[in-house]
């Protein structure tokens, strides 16, 4: 699997065969820094007037290399995908050799700090539905009117939490077909392929 890198981030990345190794490596150090705690605008500084560059040129060439990094670690990208798509960039091998050492030095730890950021999202515990039907109203003598409640008990960060819904049997037999859809689609060759990929 190749990265398709954007316009922007070539540009971004552009600025690195005009520098050294080993601003080049410092860059990569500054780039998984900026994953683990933020954008450091003073390094950003220091770096420019070493350099007779302008702060943003900085930003953007750490930037570019963070997204490089990051994209490659989240899809774990074989040496080889990651050698063919930095090749497109025009780089020099021996610029090319060093952003793939860059990349596998720094993959399980980029993966790490990307698992740390990814939200805890709330996972099913347990349901109760309840099935009221409105068989009149004072207005309408006759009248067939069903609905649907369900509290949904949910876990999320060692708590508990629940969450109560209501809806007429169409939205849900709509909303059952649709989650049978995608367990359908789990089940392709595509899927587990990007799922793989993803572990």
């Amino acid at each position: 699997m190749l990265l398709d890198l954007s316009a922007e981030h070539r540009a971004h990345l552009a600025f690195l065969p005009r520098v050294d190794r080993a601003v080049v490596a410092e860059f990569g150090r500054i780039a998984v820094e900026f994953l683990r705690r933020g954008s450091n605008p003073k390094v950003y500084d220091g770096a420019a007037r070493k350099l007779n560059v302008s702060s943003d040129t900085i930003q953007h060439g750490v930037e570019g290399l963070t997204y490089l990094l990051t994209e490659s670690s989240k899809l774990m990208i074989s040496e080889l995908d990651f050698q063919d798509s930095v090749f497109v960039l025009g780089f020099s091998e021996e610029l090319n050799k060093l952003l793939l050492q860059l990349y596998l030095d720094n993959r399980k730890e980029i993966r790490n700090i990307l698992s740390e950021l990814a939200p805890a999202l709330p996972s099913y515990h347990s349901l109760e539905w309840r099935l009221d039907v409105q068989l009149a109203s004072r207005s309408l003598r006759q009248q067939i009117k069903p609905s649907v409640t369900l509290k949904l008990h949910l876990d999320q960060n060692g708590g508990h939490s629940t969450r109560i819904v209501q809806t007429d049997p169409a939205t849900l037999l709509h909303l059952v077909q649709q989650l049978e859809q995608a367990l359908a689609e789990m089940k392709t060759s595509h899927c587990r392929r990007v799922i793989r990929n993803i572990k």
